[in-house]
């Protein structure tokens, strides 16, 4: 267990520029779309502190928790899938905002799908993108139920597996995989999300907020409730991950798999994979871009930016 004080105290003294700084130095595990998964060894080694600062005030943080109990209830309870249990805890920023910290076991590298799928056999990487295929399939076939009642949002993305018992080498005969990505509980009740749009804007530079909102910000979030969208953005992030022959084998692969289940979705074209990626790319490249900028702006005028940016990210 974590004393919210000891938390509290490494808040204080968390400097976003210089994670590393301090008196309790924080390690980047990774980013994620509204978080920063950090490592405190100065609080517990063996767990990850996803932070997310985007809160304006207390009930907005309170109706977040509240939302991402009941996802995760639902995904493990309702559609079968198994996410990576974790624990939240509110803690204040210095300029008086809340910080929500996610708070999960830390996980061996090597376990999550797209480290280990560089490390696997050809065979086996193909049994990796088809356990997690399933996966994705069981929350598309509880969305096909419940259709316009109630809804979850999935990202698939390789990175956000962790194979149980996985040790490196081979994989386990009988796999399980569980869910990692669960700091953006998408729900939609009666079609309408129920996780507030506004924290996926609150991170980008406060002049770009707007034309976001207006030309992206639906289709966005939209796409992780499209099975079709959902699996071409996992295939497409095979090049980021550096592994671009498995690209096509993973799209055939796909529509195979699409096919055996009785999925009336359109197959899926390698041009559009790479069409896909290349606008991805494109679109968060430039997005990061302006970030760094907004960053500068804020040392400039002498205020503290509250978000940890990435380095270069090789594509």
């Amino acid at each position: 267990m974590i004393e919210s004080a000891r938390l509290q105290a490494f808040e204080a003294q968390f400097d976003p520029l210089k994670p590393e700084a301090g008196a309790m130095p924080a390690r980047i595990l990774g980013y994620g779309e509204i978080s920063t998964v950090l490592a405190i060894d100065a609080l517990d080694g063996t767990l990850a502190f996803k932070r997310m600062p985007m809160f304006v005030d207390e009930a907005e943080a309170d109706a977040y928790v509240v939302l991402y109990h009941e996802a995760m209830g639902l995904l493990a309870q309702r559609v079968g899938l198994q996410p990576v249990s974790g624990d939240t805890m509110l803690v204040w920023g210095p300029d008086g905002r809340p910080v929500i910290y996610l708070i999960q076991p830390k996980l061996n590298p090597q376990a999550i799908a797209s480290q280990a799928l560089h490390r696997l056999p050809a065979a086996e990487q193909e049994r990796l993108f088809t356990a997690v295929f399933h996966e994705v399939d069981k929350v598309f076939r509880f969305n096909q139920a419940y259709r316009g009642r109630l809804e979850m949002g999935m990202d698939g993305q390789l990175s956000n597996w962790v194979i149980s018992d996985y040790d490196g080498t081979a994989l386990p005969d009988v796999m399980q995989l569980a869910y990692l990505d669960t700091s953006s509980p998408l729900m939609q009740k009666e079609g309408v999300e129920q996780l507030d749009p506004e924290l996926f804007l609150r991170s980008a530079p406060s002049f770009m907020r707007w034309i976001i909102r207006w030309l992206f910000l639906a289709d966005v979030l939209m796409r992780y409730y499209d099975q079709r969208l959902v699996i071409i953005d996992l295939i497409a992030n095979l090049y980021k991950e550096q592994l671009p022959d498995l690209v096509p084998r993973f799209v055939t692969l796909a529509n195979g798999l699409l096919a055996d289940a009785g999925q009336p979705i359109e197959p899926i074209r390698l041009s559009e994979v790479q069409a896909y990626y290349r606008e991805d790319a494109l679109i968060w490249q430039v997005y990061l871009t302006f970030r760094r900028i907004d960053r500068f702006l804020h040392r400039l005028w002498r205020k503290r930016y509250p978000y940890v940016l990435p380095g270069r990210i090789r594509r």
